[in-house]
């Protein structure tokens, strides 16, 4: 005996140039039969949250399955698993070119179809909204369901039992330092690794090389003092990290596409006299209060 809801659609043309688009939703419980052998033309993520049962890969080997974990369905790979009794599962079946990209980050992992989760709950919970939005006649559906598929993907990377939710201790060092001149080489050496280790590190827990991971905090934390102080150019390419300013305002304009001081015209957002002169604390934001009761 077992139980199971599901919902397919087919979204149009403009719906799949938004990157990602939902294919079908569907919830399951109980005695569920085997799934496959089987080859799809578009990705499935199989969130198991109860129960256990098995995966077996194209070269024959059997996997065990235990809850909560993740099975990843990809496109032109053969894939056969079987739940035993008490097997509780939701699916999200997608498509669109936005799935190269999450895959060549981590997000997706074809070589990996068997992933175990820290927790299900948050990933149903998507889920579950995706169910929601695809009641007939719901008119966003498309747009909808496709933002939530975006949603999942995070929420799935977030909740790999083998990655703490915030990045592991070598990601949060890294950005501790960041603002520090210090070459790649350095923070490795800092950590005891060796610089193929740390890209390897990196390039696992955040998608990206050392390089473009530390680029990413420097740029931001530049785009936050820019727009909410009025330090010079220079001082705030020294508060990241670069002491000719320059050279930054050459990276920034490369990688932002336009000069630091255009992008202050563009974002300054501070207040003659208020507290535009002093640097925010990104740990520890300003908090508005609200305003007094009449």
């Amino acid at each position: 005996m077992y139980h199971t809801w599901m919902r397919y659609f087919t979204p149009g043309p403009a719906h799949l140039r938004l990157g990602l688009a939902c294919l079908g939703v569907g919830l399951q419980h109980g005695e569920l039969p085997p799934v496959g052998p089987r080859t799809l033309d578009h990705h499935v993520a199989v969130v198991v949250s109860v129960g256990s049962g098995w995966y077996r890969t194209p070269d024959g080997r059997r996997h065990p399955v235990t809850a909560p974990a993740l099975l990843w369905l990809t496109p032109g790979t053969p894939h056969h698993y079987g739940p035993d009794p008490g097997w509780d599962e939701c699916f999200v079946d997608f498509t669109g070119p936005a799935t190269t990209t999450y895959t060549e980050l981590g997000y997706i992992e074809p070589g990996r179809p068997v992933v175990p989760l820290s927790d299900a709950a948050a990933a149903r919970a998507v889920v579950a909204r995706i169910a929601r939005a695809a009641r007939r006649g719901n008119p966003l559906l498309e747009v909808e369901t496709g933002a939530a598929v975006h949603e999942l993907l995070v929420t799935l990377r977030r909740a790999r039992a083998d990655l703490a939710p915030d990045g592991d201790e070598v990601l949060q060092a890294l950005a501790r330092d960041a603002f520090q001149a210090m070459s790649v080489a350095d923070h490795a050496a800092r950590h005891g690794m060796t610089p193929a280790a740390l890209r390897t590190a990196v390039r696992r827990g955040a998608g990206c090389s050392p390089k473009d991971y530390l680029l990413g905090i420097r740029l931001g934390r530049a785009k936050e003092l820019l727009a909410a102080t009025d330090l010079p150019v220079a001082a705030v390419a020294r508060r990241v990290g670069y002491d000719d300013p320059a050279y930054f305002s050459r990276l920034f304009t490369r990688r932002v596409g336009i000069p630091p001081v255009r992008f202050r015209e563009q974002q300054g957002r501070t207040v003659p006299g208020g507290w535009s002169n002093r640097v925010p604390d990104p740990d520890d934001p300003p908090m508005i209060e609200p305003p007094p009761a009449p």
